[in-house]
Protein backbone atom coordinates (compact mmCIF):
# COMPACT_ATOMS: atom_id res chain seq x y z
CA UNK A 1 0.00 0.00 0.00
CA UNK A 2 1.42 2.88 -1.19
CA UNK A 3 2.77 4.89 2.26
CA UNK A 4 1.83 9.01 3.27
CA UNK A 5 5.81 9.72 1.30
CA UNK A 6 5.20 8.26 -1.49
CA UNK A 7 1.57 10.62 -1.71
CA UNK A 8 3.95 13.50 -1.10
CA UNK A 9 6.81 12.96 -3.29
CA UNK A 10 5.20 10.35 -5.27
CA UNK A 11 4.99 11.83 -9.29
CA UNK A 12 1.28 13.10 -10.42
CA UNK A 13 -0.13 12.85 -7.21
CA UNK A 14 -2.88 15.93 -6.64
CA UNK A 15 -3.20 16.88 -2.48
CA UNK A 16 -6.27 17.98 -1.63
CA UNK A 17 -6.95 21.84 -0.68
CA UNK A 18 -7.81 21.23 2.68
CA UNK A 19 -3.98 21.25 3.70
CA UNK A 20 -2.39 23.49 6.05
CA UNK A 21 0.92 25.78 4.96
CA UNK A 22 3.08 26.21 7.94
CA UNK A 23 6.14 24.18 6.88
CA UNK A 24 9.13 24.25 6.86
CA UNK A 25 11.05 26.22 3.55
CA UNK A 26 13.26 24.54 1.94
CA UNK A 27 16.04 26.55 0.44
CA UNK A 28 18.32 25.44 -2.22
CA UNK A 29 21.69 25.05 -1.50
CA UNK A 30 23.92 28.84 -2.07
CA UNK A 31 27.78 29.10 -2.42
CA UNK A 32 28.75 32.45 -0.42
CA UNK A 33 29.53 35.18 -2.92
CA UNK A 34 33.22 35.63 -3.43
CA UNK A 35 33.62 32.21 -2.74
CA UNK A 36 34.55 30.78 -5.87
CA UNK A 37 38.18 30.33 -6.79
CA UNK A 38 39.76 33.20 -8.88
CA UNK A 39 36.58 35.39 -8.19
CA UNK A 40 37.32 39.10 -8.35
CA UNK A 41 37.91 40.14 -4.64
CA UNK A 42 36.96 43.29 -3.31
CA UNK A 43 38.34 45.50 -0.85
CA UNK A 44 35.37 47.53 0.07
CA UNK A 45 34.04 45.88 3.71
CA UNK A 46 36.70 43.60 4.08
CA UNK A 47 39.27 44.29 6.41
CA UNK A 48 41.70 41.04 6.44
CA UNK A 49 41.95 41.41 2.84
CA UNK A 50 42.89 45.19 2.88
CA UNK A 51 45.56 43.98 5.90
CA UNK A 52 46.68 41.04 3.59
CA UNK A 53 47.17 43.97 0.54
CA UNK A 54 48.47 46.35 2.73
CA UNK A 55 51.22 43.39 4.07
CA UNK A 56 52.18 42.67 0.46
CA UNK A 57 52.94 46.01 -0.52
CA UNK A 58 55.11 46.88 2.52
CA UNK A 59 57.18 43.31 1.69
CA UNK A 60 57.63 44.89 -2.26
CA UNK A 61 58.38 48.06 -0.73
CA UNK A 62 61.05 46.98 1.73
CA UNK A 63 62.48 44.56 -1.10
CA UNK A 64 63.06 47.77 -3.47
CA UNK A 65 64.46 50.56 -0.75
CA UNK A 66 66.61 48.01 0.85
CA UNK A 67 68.56 47.10 -2.36
CA UNK A 68 68.34 50.25 -3.33
CA UNK A 69 69.67 51.63 -0.24
CA UNK A 70 72.37 48.63 -0.18
CA UNK A 71 73.42 49.07 -3.61
CA UNK A 72 73.91 53.24 -3.65
CA UNK A 73 76.04 52.65 -0.04
CA UNK A 74 78.83 50.54 -2.60
CA UNK A 75 81.67 52.34 -3.06
CA UNK A 76 82.03 53.05 -6.96
CA UNK A 77 83.11 50.03 -9.61
CA UNK A 78 84.23 50.69 -12.69
CA UNK A 79 83.11 47.21 -13.02
CA UNK A 80 79.89 47.40 -11.62
CA UNK A 81 77.32 49.37 -13.73
CA UNK A 82 75.98 52.17 -11.41
CA UNK A 83 72.25 52.18 -10.89
CA UNK A 84 70.17 54.65 -13.33
CA UNK A 85 67.17 56.91 -12.46
CA UNK A 86 64.60 54.76 -14.61
CA UNK A 87 65.81 51.84 -12.76
CA UNK A 88 64.58 53.58 -9.79
CA UNK A 89 61.44 54.29 -11.25
CA UNK A 90 60.39 51.34 -12.88
CA UNK A 91 61.18 49.45 -9.65
CA UNK A 92 59.10 52.10 -8.10
CA UNK A 93 55.94 51.60 -10.49
CA UNK A 94 55.93 48.05 -9.92
CA UNK A 95 55.36 48.79 -6.36
CA UNK A 96 52.47 51.21 -6.68
CA UNK A 97 51.17 48.99 -9.09
CA UNK A 98 50.28 46.16 -6.15
CA UNK A 99 47.14 48.52 -5.10
CA UNK A 100 45.25 47.51 -8.52
CA UNK A 101 46.81 43.56 -8.11
CA UNK A 102 42.98 42.24 -7.04
CA UNK A 103 41.29 44.21 -10.17
CA UNK A 104 43.69 43.82 -12.99
CA UNK A 105 45.95 41.17 -12.26
CA UNK A 106 47.62 40.96 -15.51
CA UNK A 107 48.04 44.03 -15.71
CA UNK A 108 49.56 44.91 -12.75
CA UNK A 109 51.62 41.74 -13.39
CA UNK A 110 53.00 43.38 -17.07
CA UNK A 111 53.78 46.56 -15.06
CA UNK A 112 55.97 45.01 -12.72
CA UNK A 113 57.91 43.56 -15.46
CA UNK A 114 60.24 46.18 -16.24
CA UNK A 115 61.02 46.89 -12.58
CA UNK A 116 62.11 43.63 -12.28
CA UNK A 117 63.78 43.01 -15.54
CA UNK A 118 65.96 46.34 -15.30
CA UNK A 119 65.65 46.88 -11.81
CA UNK A 120 65.32 44.53 -8.45
CA UNK A 121 61.34 44.33 -8.02
CA UNK A 122 61.41 41.21 -7.74
CA UNK A 123 58.86 40.74 -5.15
CA UNK A 124 56.38 42.78 -5.93
CA UNK A 125 56.55 40.49 -9.75
CA UNK A 126 56.53 37.37 -7.67
CA UNK A 127 53.39 38.62 -5.32
CA UNK A 128 51.81 40.06 -9.15
CA UNK A 129 52.40 36.70 -10.63
CA UNK A 130 50.37 35.01 -7.34
CA UNK A 131 47.42 37.04 -7.89
CA UNK A 132 47.35 35.89 -11.84
CA UNK A 133 47.79 32.11 -10.92
CA UNK A 134 45.08 32.73 -8.39
CA UNK A 135 42.51 34.68 -10.65
CA UNK A 136 43.84 32.38 -13.59
CA UNK A 137 44.50 28.62 -12.39
CA UNK A 138 45.00 27.31 -15.55
CA UNK A 139 44.60 29.79 -18.29
CA UNK A 140 46.94 31.39 -20.76
CA UNK A 141 47.32 34.68 -18.84
CA UNK A 142 49.21 32.15 -15.74
CA UNK A 143 51.73 30.57 -19.01
CA UNK A 144 52.47 33.90 -19.72
CA UNK A 145 53.29 35.66 -16.85
CA UNK A 146 55.22 32.98 -15.68
CA UNK A 147 57.26 33.03 -19.04
CA UNK A 148 57.33 36.67 -18.53
CA UNK A 149 58.95 36.61 -14.38
CA UNK A 150 61.33 33.52 -15.31
CA UNK A 151 63.04 35.62 -18.47
CA UNK A 152 63.36 38.70 -15.85
CA UNK A 153 65.00 36.24 -13.59
CA UNK A 154 67.27 35.07 -16.58
CA UNK A 155 68.39 38.00 -18.27
CA UNK A 156 70.87 40.74 -17.04
CA UNK A 157 70.43 44.14 -17.58
CA UNK A 158 72.38 45.84 -19.04
CA UNK A 159 72.12 42.93 -22.37
CA UNK A 160 75.49 43.02 -22.42
CA UNK A 161 76.01 41.75 -19.27
CA UNK A 162 73.73 38.95 -20.46
CA UNK A 163 76.39 38.04 -23.20
CA UNK A 164 79.39 37.84 -20.82
CA UNK A 165 77.41 35.38 -17.98
CA UNK A 166 79.12 31.93 -18.77
CA UNK A 167 76.92 29.11 -19.57
CA UNK A 168 76.98 27.86 -16.28
CA UNK A 169 75.83 31.30 -14.75
CA UNK A 170 72.52 30.63 -17.17
CA UNK A 171 71.93 27.57 -16.23
CA UNK A 172 72.18 28.45 -12.23
CA UNK A 173 69.82 31.72 -13.33
CA UNK A 174 67.30 29.00 -15.09
CA UNK A 175 67.47 26.87 -11.81
CA UNK A 176 66.86 29.88 -10.02
CA UNK A 177 64.09 31.38 -12.31
CA UNK A 178 62.25 28.45 -12.35
CA UNK A 179 62.33 28.63 -7.96
CA UNK A 180 60.96 32.43 -8.40
CA UNK A 181 57.83 31.39 -10.23
CA UNK A 182 57.50 27.74 -8.49
CA UNK A 183 56.84 29.15 -5.10
CA UNK A 184 53.74 31.90 -6.02
CA UNK A 185 52.30 29.31 -8.45
CA UNK A 186 52.51 27.21 -5.98
CA UNK A 187 50.91 29.03 -3.27
CA UNK A 188 48.38 29.83 -5.80
CA UNK A 189 47.52 26.16 -5.97
CA UNK A 190 47.37 25.57 -2.97
CA UNK A 191 44.78 28.84 -1.99
CA UNK A 192 42.94 27.35 -4.95
CA UNK A 193 42.53 23.79 -3.73
CA UNK A 194 41.68 25.30 -0.01
CA UNK A 195 38.93 27.45 -1.72
CA UNK A 196 37.27 24.46 -3.45
CA UNK A 197 37.54 22.18 -0.67
CA UNK A 198 35.81 24.83 1.97
CA UNK A 199 33.26 25.24 -0.83
CA UNK A 200 32.64 21.19 -0.92
CA UNK A 201 32.50 21.28 2.60
CA UNK A 202 30.22 24.14 2.90
CA UNK A 203 27.60 21.93 -0.10
CA UNK A 204 28.21 18.80 1.98
CA UNK A 205 26.32 20.50 5.01
CA UNK A 206 23.75 22.48 3.07
CA UNK A 207 22.48 19.39 1.21
CA UNK A 208 23.01 16.76 4.24
CA UNK A 209 20.16 19.73 6.05
CA UNK A 210 17.91 19.39 3.21
CA UNK A 211 18.11 15.77 3.69
CA UNK A 212 17.31 16.57 6.94
CA UNK A 213 14.77 17.93 6.36
CA UNK A 214 13.24 16.53 3.58
CA UNK A 215 13.20 13.45 5.79
CA UNK A 216 11.70 14.87 8.79
CA UNK A 217 8.56 16.05 6.16
CA UNK A 218 8.49 12.66 5.13
CA UNK A 219 8.50 11.15 8.75
CA UNK A 220 5.84 13.53 9.41
CA UNK A 221 3.73 12.59 6.12
CA UNK A 222 3.35 9.44 7.38
CA UNK A 223 2.64 10.29 11.12
CA UNK A 224 0.02 12.34 9.42
CA UNK A 225 -1.74 10.35 7.40
CA UNK A 226 -1.39 7.71 10.06
CA UNK A 227 -3.10 9.66 12.32
CA UNK A 228 -6.36 10.19 9.38
CA UNK A 229 -6.65 6.57 8.80
CA UNK A 230 -7.13 6.05 12.87
CA UNK A 231 -9.37 8.78 13.08
CA UNK A 232 -11.49 8.45 10.16
CA UNK A 233 -12.00 4.38 11.30
CA UNK A 234 -12.66 5.09 14.75
CA UNK A 235 -14.76 8.54 14.67
CA UNK A 236 -16.24 7.97 11.48
CA UNK A 237 -17.94 4.39 12.27
CA UNK A 238 -19.69 5.75 15.69
CA UNK A 239 -20.63 9.05 14.45
CA UNK A 240 -22.51 7.18 10.88
CA UNK A 241 -23.73 4.72 13.54
CA UNK A 242 -25.38 7.90 15.37
CA UNK A 243 -26.98 9.44 12.42
CA UNK A 244 -28.67 6.12 10.58
CA UNK A 245 -30.21 5.67 14.37
CA UNK A 246 -31.31 8.93 14.43
CA UNK A 247 -33.20 8.84 11.27
CA UNK A 248 -34.23 5.43 12.55
CA UNK A 249 -35.49 6.95 15.27
CA UNK A 250 -36.84 10.02 13.69
CA UNK A 251 -39.09 7.83 11.34
CA UNK A 252 -40.73 5.82 14.41
CA UNK A 253 -41.20 7.99 17.08
CA UNK A 254 -45.03 10.08 16.45
CA UNK A 255 -44.08 12.63 18.96
CA UNK A 256 -43.35 15.66 17.37
CA UNK A 257 -41.17 17.32 20.03
CA UNK A 258 -39.24 13.60 19.73
CA UNK A 259 -39.40 13.63 15.57
CA UNK A 260 -37.33 17.37 16.35
CA UNK A 261 -35.00 16.17 18.69
CA UNK A 262 -33.52 13.01 16.66
CA UNK A 263 -33.55 15.23 13.60
CA UNK A 264 -31.31 17.48 15.39
CA UNK A 265 -28.75 14.45 16.53
CA UNK A 266 -29.24 13.61 12.60
CA UNK A 267 -28.51 16.88 11.57
CA UNK A 268 -25.34 17.52 14.19
CA UNK A 269 -24.20 13.93 13.14
CA UNK A 270 -24.38 14.77 9.36
CA UNK A 271 -21.84 17.93 10.22
CA UNK A 272 -20.01 16.25 12.68
CA UNK A 273 -18.82 14.12 9.91
CA UNK A 274 -18.31 16.60 6.94
CA UNK A 275 -15.94 18.45 9.39
CA UNK A 276 -14.37 15.13 10.34
CA UNK A 277 -13.80 14.54 6.62
CA UNK A 278 -12.63 18.04 6.20
CA UNK A 279 -9.89 17.42 9.13
CA UNK A 280 -8.99 14.17 7.43
CA UNK A 281 -8.45 16.03 4.36
CA UNK A 282 -5.96 18.36 6.08
CA UNK A 283 -3.72 15.65 7.81
CA UNK A 284 -3.24 13.64 4.32
CA UNK A 285 -2.39 16.45 2.08
CA UNK A 286 1.20 16.92 0.82
CA UNK A 287 2.62 20.53 1.57
CA UNK A 288 3.72 21.13 -1.56
CA UNK A 289 -0.06 21.75 -3.19
CA UNK A 290 -1.74 24.43 -1.58
CA UNK A 291 -4.94 26.13 -2.24
CA UNK A 292 -4.59 29.90 -3.28
CA UNK A 293 -6.33 32.95 -3.81
CA UNK A 294 -7.92 32.04 -7.25
CA UNK A 295 -9.52 29.24 -5.76
CA UNK A 296 -11.33 31.31 -3.79
CA UNK A 297 -14.59 32.12 -5.65
CA UNK A 298 -15.53 28.40 -5.92
CA UNK A 299 -14.71 28.17 -1.76
CA UNK A 300 -17.41 30.63 -2.03
CA UNK A 301 -19.83 29.01 -4.10
CA UNK A 302 -19.63 25.94 -1.98
CA UNK A 303 -20.04 27.85 0.94
CA UNK A 304 -23.89 27.48 1.34
CA UNK A 305 -24.97 31.08 1.87
CA UNK A 306 -24.63 34.39 0.23
CA UNK A 307 -20.81 35.27 -0.64
CA UNK A 308 -19.92 38.35 -2.10
CA UNK A 309 -16.51 37.98 -3.12
CA UNK A 310 -13.65 40.99 -4.20
CA UNK A 311 -9.94 40.72 -4.99
CA UNK A 312 -7.82 43.46 -5.85
CA UNK A 313 -4.59 43.50 -7.13
CA UNK A 314 -2.34 41.19 -8.63
CA UNK A 315 -2.19 38.01 -6.55
CA UNK A 316 -0.19 35.40 -9.36
CA UNK A 317 3.25 36.43 -7.46
CA UNK A 318 1.94 35.83 -4.07
CA UNK A 319 4.53 33.71 -2.06
CA UNK A 320 3.05 29.97 -1.61
CA UNK A 321 2.41 30.39 1.91
CA UNK A 322 0.94 33.64 1.87
CA UNK A 323 -1.72 32.87 -1.02
CA UNK A 324 -2.81 29.14 0.99
CA UNK A 325 -2.85 31.57 4.10
CA UNK A 326 -5.40 33.93 2.58
CA UNK A 327 -7.35 30.97 1.58
CA UNK A 328 -7.35 29.19 5.01
CA UNK A 329 -8.48 32.29 6.50
CA UNK A 330 -11.62 32.95 4.31
CA UNK A 331 -12.05 29.50 4.29
CA UNK A 332 -12.51 28.93 7.94
CA UNK A 333 -14.24 32.45 8.55
CA UNK A 334 -16.88 30.94 6.03
CA UNK A 335 -17.27 27.47 7.94
CA UNK A 336 -17.65 29.86 11.20
CA UNK A 337 -20.62 31.89 9.38
CA UNK A 338 -22.58 28.94 8.46
CA UNK A 339 -22.20 27.21 11.83
CA UNK A 340 -22.49 30.35 14.08
CA UNK A 341 -24.50 32.32 11.61
CA UNK A 342 -27.55 31.05 9.69
CA UNK A 343 -29.36 32.78 7.32
CA UNK A 344 -26.20 35.44 7.22
CA UNK A 345 -24.89 36.95 4.24
CA UNK A 346 -21.06 37.72 3.72
CA UNK A 347 -18.46 40.19 1.91
CA UNK A 348 -14.96 38.84 1.60
CA UNK A 349 -12.34 41.24 0.43
CA UNK A 350 -8.75 40.66 -0.77
CA UNK A 351 -6.33 43.34 -1.27
CA UNK A 352 -2.81 42.84 -2.75
CA UNK A 353 -2.64 46.40 -3.70
CA UNK A 354 -0.07 47.47 -1.03
CA UNK A 355 3.09 45.73 0.06
CA UNK A 356 1.21 43.32 2.86
CA UNK A 357 -2.30 41.37 1.52
CA UNK A 358 -5.55 42.36 3.75
CA UNK A 359 -7.77 39.77 3.91
CA UNK A 360 -11.19 40.66 5.41
CA UNK A 361 -14.51 38.49 5.93
CA UNK A 362 -17.78 40.20 7.40
CA UNK A 363 -20.88 38.89 7.73
CA UNK A 364 -24.63 39.93 8.62
CA UNK A 365 -26.33 39.11 11.78
CA UNK A 366 -27.40 35.59 11.53
CA UNK A 367 -31.43 34.53 11.77
CA UNK A 368 -31.08 31.31 14.08
CA UNK A 369 -34.22 29.06 13.77
CA UNK A 370 -34.94 26.32 16.04
CA UNK A 371 -34.81 23.27 13.26
CA UNK A 372 -30.84 24.54 12.51
CA UNK A 373 -29.04 24.66 15.94
CA UNK A 374 -26.02 26.23 16.24
CA UNK A 375 -23.64 23.75 16.46
CA UNK A 376 -21.07 23.74 19.87
CA UNK A 377 -17.78 25.11 19.10
CA UNK A 378 -14.11 25.15 20.79
CA UNK A 379 -12.66 28.24 19.57
CA UNK A 380 -9.56 27.05 18.12
CA UNK A 381 -10.65 27.96 15.03
CA UNK A 382 -9.65 31.92 15.35
CA UNK A 383 -6.73 30.65 17.59
CA UNK A 384 -5.57 28.79 14.60
CA UNK A 385 -5.62 32.02 12.17
CA UNK A 386 -4.09 33.99 14.83
CA UNK A 387 -1.05 31.79 15.20
CA UNK A 388 -1.18 31.41 11.49
CA UNK A 389 -0.93 35.03 10.61
CA UNK A 390 1.62 35.09 13.12
CA UNK A 391 4.23 32.75 11.52
CA UNK A 392 3.84 34.42 8.24
CA UNK A 393 4.59 37.98 10.18
CA UNK A 394 1.00 39.64 9.64
CA UNK A 395 -1.69 40.59 11.62
CA UNK A 396 -5.26 39.20 13.00
CA UNK A 397 -8.17 40.28 14.58
CA UNK A 398 -11.88 39.24 14.70
CA UNK A 399 -15.04 40.39 16.92
CA UNK A 400 -18.41 41.14 16.23
CA UNK A 401 -19.68 44.46 14.20
CA UNK A 402 -22.24 47.24 15.42
CA UNK A 403 -24.99 45.64 13.32
CA UNK A 404 -24.82 42.70 14.84
CA UNK A 405 -22.30 40.13 12.45
CA UNK A 406 -18.97 39.54 12.86
CA UNK A 407 -15.31 40.39 11.02
CA UNK A 408 -12.92 38.32 10.33
CA UNK A 409 -9.30 41.05 9.71
CA UNK A 410 -6.24 39.48 8.36
CA UNK A 411 -2.95 40.68 6.97
CA UNK A 412 0.16 39.23 5.58
CA UNK A 413 3.41 40.07 4.18
CA UNK A 414 3.64 39.57 0.20
CA UNK A 415 6.81 37.26 0.75
CA UNK A 416 6.66 35.09 3.06
CA UNK A 417 8.74 36.93 6.42
CA UNK A 418 8.17 34.72 9.85
CA UNK A 419 9.74 31.46 10.31
CA UNK A 420 8.36 28.08 11.09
Amino acid sequence: MPTATYAQYGEGRKAHKGGRILTATLLPARRAEGAEAGSRWSLRGNRRQVLIDLAMILVALLDVWLKSQWLKALPPDPNFPAVEPYQEWFNWLAVAALVGRRRFPFVVLVLTIPGFFTGWAQMAAMIALYTVARRYITGWQTVVAGVLVWSCRFMTWPPSEFTKTPISGHFHSAIYGFLVIGLPIAIALLAHARQELADRITELAESRERERVLHAHAIRADERAKLAREMHDVVSHQVSLIAMQAGALRMAVADAEHKQVAGTIRTLSTRTLDELRQLVSVLRTTEDSQPGVDELPELAADAGFEVSMQVKGPVDDLAAPVAGAVYRTVQEALTNIRKHAAGASATVLVDADSDDVLVEVRNTAGTPSPAQPSLPSGGHGLVGLRERATLLGGEFSAGPTEEGGFVVMASFPRQRSGSN
